[in-house]
């Protein structure tokens, strides 16, 4: 095994670790705070997620010689910060995430389950991603609206650096961030000692309850999001670079995970989808017998960038909130035009996918239930009652 290690293999993991979390650990704190987590418990979930996902692909590639990229469900993160507090708190939210983590074990293990959540319209589903994005992609005009100064930069960084890479415009944006909170932000006393306080790992075990508004509005929103948006496009992605995994143990295993991260905060770990392709590609090596050492090096960059979030988070609160949300809605943008797109696609199920999206996007919930699950329900039914209609209509 360790022969089939490389330099370059060295080089992409860490390459996709950094690009993994720098461009979307601001959409994850997003998301626990927006589910009431406090600052303590939001940066534990952000550790126990990084550090979970990088042991799984660490463990998963290790035994599958696949290069197999973990990551935390980042449109699911973005769920939560639409979903707003439930009824019980953050308790209350890590009861459905253990749920969800629960339904994804059971989903790969259990086919006709898995079977079911396939069977969702895809133009529905991403008519839900899309709603839960959209207020999230505003950020970043609210936040020039709030202080060009401030917002301008961020903005501005992933444009340019975005016109030559895609793959960089986030994590420059998040420099942007870095010397604009530097430069800009009066430092409260005492800031740099909590910093540097903040280096030592603080772990935040949370009691979970459950109820049925935390249920509907989190776990089977974000088991859904998770495995439609996450988990079936990276075992997509690996196919298309020829590997061939069988999916269900590789669903368990990211279920397994997501329990273990649970209690500390985390909300999802799943396969990758967009740094799946890194870790399979040719860039990651020219033998695709030693790729899987990309996805083995990632996992051991995600667990030093997990021991670190208890900064990150720190540093990121001494800013006003709606800058580090402007960078979490530019990480967001490319994520809520494929979901727009391929929820649109489609003529037939058009009217249904925007049903689904205006219903999710208006943020309005019932009977203490959030409004993506009211959104795939009402688009759903619009769907069934169209396709009746058309059998009346069209008799055989």
């Amino acid at each position: 095994m360790l022969r089939d290690f490389s330099v370059q293999s060295l080089f992409m993991g860490v390459l996709i670790a950094f690009v993994g979390f720098a461009s979307s650990f601001a959409v994850v704190l997003h998301g626990l705070t927006g589910v009431g987590a406090n600052e303590a418990q939001a940066a534990s979930g952000l550790m126990a997620l990084s550090i979970s996902m990088g042991v799984c692909a660490i463990l998963v590639s290790t035994v599958t010689r696949l290069p197999v990229s973990i990551a935390w469900s980042t449109p699911g993160a973005a769920l939560l910060a639409s979903s707003g507090v439930v009824e019980g708190g953050f308790n209350a939210a890590v009861g459905a995430f253990l749920v969800c983590g629960l339904l994804i074990i059971i989903a790969g293990l259990w086919k006709p389950l898995g079977r079911i959540v396939s069977a969702i319209p895809p133009a529905l589903a991403n008519a839900m991603l899309a709603g839960v994005l959209l207020s999230l992609c505003f950020a970043p005009v609210k936040a020039i609206a709030f202080n060009p100064l401030f917002g301008l930069p961020i903005v501005l960084a992933w444009a340019v650096v975005g016109s030559v890479s895609r793959l960089y415009a986030v994590p420059a944006a998040l420099i942007a961030f870095v010397l604009v909170v530097a430069l800009g932000i009066d430092m409260p006393e005492g800031a740099l000692a909590g910093l540097s306080a903040a280096l030592v790992p603080q772990v935040e075990f949370v009691s979970p309850s459950f109820s049925t508004s935390a249920l509907i509005s989190i776990a089977l929103p974000l088991f859904i999001v998770t495995m439609a948006s996450q988990n079936i496009p990276g075992i997509a992605v690996l196919k298309v670079n020829d590997y061939h995994p069988d999916p269900g143990p590789l669903f368990a295993t990211t279920g397994l995970f997501t329990l273990l991260s649970a209690p500390f905060g985390g909300h999802a770990v799943n396969l990758a989808a967009i740094t799946a392709a890194m870790c399979a590609g040719s860039d990651s090596h020219p033998d695709r017998a030693r790729r899987y050492w990309s996805a083995i090096n990632a996992g051991i960059a995600y667990v030093v960038f997990g021991l670190l979030a208890g900064a990150v988070t720190t540093f990121v609160s001494l800013a006003p909130s709606v800058l580090i949300e402007a960078v979490a809605g530019l990480a967001l943008i490319g994520a809520f035009s494929s979901s727009a797109v391929a929820a649109f696609t489609n003529a037939e199920t058009r009217e249904a996918a925007a049903i689904t999206f205006l219903v999710t996007a208006s943020g309005v919930g019932f009977a203490g239930v959030s409004g993506a699950f009211w959104g795939l329900v009402a688009g759903g039914l619009m769907l069934a009652l169209a396709r009746f209609a058309k059998r009346k209509a069209c008799p055989a």
